[in-house]
C-alpha cells in the first residue's frame, strides 16, 4: 500500500477514507457489500480493516490522517499531489459510484469533480456542519448525491439545504454490547481485576501523539500519587507504537502502565475513566458507558482558527449529542496535566455522578443503534442499479 496500483481496471465502487476511523466505518460497509454471487470491486484509499474486506487500497488512509491547518500546510503538496493522481485515475476509468466516508476536507472536492463528471457520489457521515464550518453545506450541496447520517438530528438540517439524505445510525453502535464485561476485559489485557484502571486515548494522529502523549503521562503520574494502585491502559496503532512506547518508558509509570497494539475496544471496556482526545474516540467512549475526560491540544495557530469557528460551546461528541457539559472537556491552555488528573480523579470520588453518566450514555446508546449497515447498503445497492 506504498503507492498507486496501475492496473486501469474499473472499480465499481470508488472509496476514499481518511484515518482509523474512517478505516473502521468503511469496513463495515464492505461487509455489508459483499455478494459472492456478484461481487463488488472496490478500490481507492483506504486502511487495513478495508485491506481485509477485498479493498484494493492505492494509497494507505494514514496519509490523510492530519489534524489542524498548520499541520496541515505541512503535508499541503503531498496530499494534493494524492487528490489529483487518485481524481486523473477516477476520471479516466470511471467508477459506477463513488463513496467519501468522511474526511470532508478532502473528499468534497473530489467528490465535487466527479459528480460533474456524471459519476453518482455518496458522503458517508455528515460533516459535523452543525458543530463549526457551517459554510461547508453548500460544498456538501455541490458535491453529493446523497448523504449518509450517523445522528438522528442531521437528515432534517440537511433537507432545509436541499441535499438528499438517509439516517442509518451510528455503524458501531450495533456491534457495542449495552453492558460491557468489564471483568473479562481486564482479564484478557492481564489487568487485575480489582483494582481501579484509567484508559488513556491520546489520539491516532501523529499530530496528537506530539501535542498530548507526554500531558497524559505526566496527568497520569499524578492521578497514581493520589490513587496508588491505579493501572493505565494506552492502545496504540502499530505506526506510532514504537514512538508512543518510547515515551512511555521514560514517562516514570513503570509497570502501572501497559501499552497495547490496538485493542481500543478492550481498553474502554476494562477502564472506570477515560483521559481522551476530542474526536470519534469519545463517541465510543460514550457507547461503552464509560466516564471520560475530554482534552485536546494543537498547534496554536491552528486552535485561534479553529476556535473562531465554533456553533457551540461544546467540542466532545457526547456533550454535543447530550447537549449539555455531561462530562469535563479541557482545550488547549485547559488541557494541563494538573487539570486532567483533577478531573479524571473526581469520577472516582462521586458514585452518583457516574451513575447518571452511564444511564445517559445508555440512552444515547439506544438512540444511536439502527441497521447502520443493512441501511447504508441498501442506499449504495439502489444508487447502483440507477447508474
Amino acid at each position: 500500500m506504498t503507492g498507486i496500483n496501475l492496473s486501469l481496471e474499473r472499480p465499481d465502487i470508488a472509496m476514499v477514507a481518511g484515518e482509523t476511523s474512517g478505516d473502521l466505518l468503511a469496513s463495515l460497509l464492505l461487509n455489508g457489500l459483499s455478494d459472492n454471487a456478484l461481487p463488488l470491486r472496490t478500490a481507492g484509499i483506504g486502511g487495513p480493516l478495508m485491506v481485509s474486506a477485498g479493498f484494493d487500497a492505492w494509497w494507505p488512509s494514514e496519509k490523510l490522517a492530519v489534524r489542524g491547518y498548520v499541520e496541515v500546510l505541512r503535508h499541503y503538496r503531498e496530499i494534493v499531489g494524492i487528490r489529483r493522481s487518485l481524481q486523473r485515475r477516477l476520471l479516466s476509468s470511471p467508477p459506477r459510484l463513488f463513496v467519501g466516508v468522511d474526511a470532508p476536507d478532502f473528499n468534497l472536492s473530489l467528490e465535487k469533480t466527479l459528480k460533474a463528471n456524471g459519476v453518482p457520489t455518496v458522503h458517508f457521515v455528515c460533516p459535523s456542519v452543525w458543530a463549526w464550518r457551517a459554510e461547508r453545506t453548500q460544498a456538501l450541496k455541490d458535491s453529493t448525491d446523497h448523504v449518509l447520517c450517523i445522528f438522528p438530528f442531521e437528515p432534517a438540517l440537511l433537507e432545509s439545504h436541499g441535499i438528499p439524505s438517509t439516517y442509518v445510525g451510528h455503524p458501531l453502535a450495533p456491534h457495542i454490547p449495552q453492558k460491557p464485561d468489564q471483568v473479562e476485559a481486564r482479564s484478557r489485557l492481564g489487568l487485575t481485576v480489582d483494582a481501579p484502571v484509567v484508559a488513556l486515548l491520546p489520539g491516532s494522529r501523529q499530530a496528537e501523539i506530539d501535542h498530548l502523549a507526554e500531558r497524559f503521562f505526566q496527568a497520569a503520574k499524578l492521578v497514581r500519587r493520589d490513587l496508588p494502585s491505579v493501572q493505565f491502559v494506552l492502545p496504540a496503532l502499530p505506526h506510532l507504537k514504537p514512538q508512543i512506547d518510547a515515551l512511555a518508558a521514560s514517562s516514570g509509570l513503570g509497570g502501572s502502565l501497559t501499552v497495547l497494539k490496538g485493542q481500543s475496544h478492550a481498553a474502554l471496556a476494562a477502564c472506570d475513566v477515560t483521559l481522551i482526545a476530542s474526536g470519534t474516540a469519545t463517541l465510543e467512549a460514550a457507547l461503552f458507558k464509560r466516564p471520560m475526560v475530554i482534552a485536546y491540544h494543537m498547534n496554536w495557530l491552528s486552535w485561534q482558527i479553529t476556535r473562531r469557528k465554533k456553533l457551540q460551546p461544546w467540542v466532545g461528541l457526547p456533550n454535543i449529542l447530550c447537549r449539555d457539559f455531561v462530562v469535563p472537556e479541557l482545550i488547549q491552555d485547559q488541557a494541563t496535566p494538573t487539570a486532567m488528573a483533577r478531573e479524571v480523579l473526581n469520577w472516582f470520588g462521586d458514585a452518583s455522578r457516574v451513575r447518571q453518566v452511564r444511564d445517559r450514555f445508555a440512552r444515547l446508546h439506544a438512540e444511536l443503534t439502527r441497521d447502520t449497515v443493512g441501511l447504508s447498503a441498501g442506499v449504495i445497492r439502489s444508487m447502483l442499479r440507477s447508474a
